[in-house]
């Protein structure tokens, strides 16, 4: 009995990841209305516009603290109401599984991520390079309106490799990782699954404020403080991981794994990130390129010109990365599940 309970849990997590997978892959991004990352945005705003006022570093954790409490709170409620109703009722079996499967979905953007760096591709692609820099500037912070080809090129690039962890790899870690630790504590195999949605879910309630948040500017330093910080923190290990996934990437793609290597170790600390540096410093030795933010950093050697083409290796070195990921933590899960046949 125990075995099996065991062996059910596990693949629940393994299924849930899977679905939620092909889920964002097919189907991407949900509606604004019932994404729970724009949920998470409101939430945000709400706190903000209460707290902002007091201008100290103690607001921006007040604000982490009270927004990952009322997002916890949204997800852990249906799921333990759906969990109460399953012993009167065996089939709310599957819409736990299915909310479990659209809550995980909406904590990781791969097809978002992989479809933004390519429309800017083909806008480059198609000689039209204003386009291009709309497009791009919808993904950095930096003024686009006046960037050249090249520098344009470089940014998708930073952005797909930097979000490599904020987009998906980071999430998949907690997900697995609290989801294996309460297996191994013993908790009953809704409640593993429960939790692990629970840590996915909080590191893109940290990571979307962050992103709100988290700016150098007068009015956000002190309110952004705390959860740039906190941001830091959760993705400083799968930051890491994402680096290292590259080069094994760079590897099967052929691609210049040794120069991958080596330009992480060297230029991965040049950015004001203690994390981002780990990706984009990774690709750029990977394709024997320079990255470069003007007047922030430089990562890379110029060995080959930034081409269009430039953006479609590092396109397939995300992939690559992700799926790498993914098989890794499926073979974790398969391990455990035959461990209790």
């Amino acid at each position: 009995m125990i075995t099996e309970l065991y062996s059910n849990s596990i693949y629940m997590l393994l299924t849930i990841l899977l679905f939620a997978l092909a889920f964002d892959l097919l189907i991407g991004e949900f509606p604004a209305k019932l994404h729970p990352v724009v949920w998470i945005g409101n939430i945000i705003i709400f706190f903000k516009k209460y707290l902002i006022g007091y201008d100290n570093k103690i607001s921006g954790l007040i604000v982490s603290i009270c927004v990952i409490a009322v997002s916890s709170l949204v997800v852990l409620v249906p799921m333990l109401i759906i969990k109460h109703f399953m012993y009167i009722n065996d089939g709310m079996i599957y819409l736990f599984k299915l909310a479990a499967i659209l809550l995980l979905s909406s904590t990781f953007s791969v097809k978002l991520l992989l479809d933004s760096a390519r429309d800017v591709e083909n806008d480059l692609k198609n000689n039209n390079l204003n386009k291009a820099r709309q497009a791009v500037s919808y993904l950095v912070s930096r003024k686009t309106s006046e960037l050249n080809k090249e520098h344009v090129i470089s940014a998708v690039i930073e952005t797909l490799t930097e979000n490599i962890p904020d987009s998906y790899v980071s999430t998949i870690f907690y997900y697995s990782i609290v989801g294996i630790i309460a297996f191994l504590l013993g908790f009953n195999d809704f409640t593993i699954v429960i939790l692990a949605i629970l840590a996915a879910l909080i590191h893109r309630v940290v990571d979307t404020i962050d992103s709100m948040l988290g700016y150098k500017t007068d009015e956000l330093y002190n309110i952004g403080f705390v959860p740039a910080h906190l941001d830091d923190i959760l993705n400083y290990i799968p930051a890491r991981i994402s680096g290292y996934l590259i080069i094994i990437s760079a590897a099967f793609l052929a691609l210049n794994w040794r120069g991958a290597y080596y330009i992480m170790g060297r230029d991965a600390r040049n950015c004001d990130s203690p994390n981002s540096g780990y990706t984009m410093a990774t690709v750029a030795g990977a394709l024997n390129i320079q990255l470069e933010k003007e007047g922030v950093y430089t990562l890379g050697d110029n060995l080959h010109p930034l081409k269009v083409e430039c953006i479609d290796k590092a396109i397939d070195i995300a992939r690559l990365s992700i799926f790498l990921i993914t098989i890794f933590f499926f073979f974790v899960f398969m391990d455990l599940i035959l461990l209790q046949l």
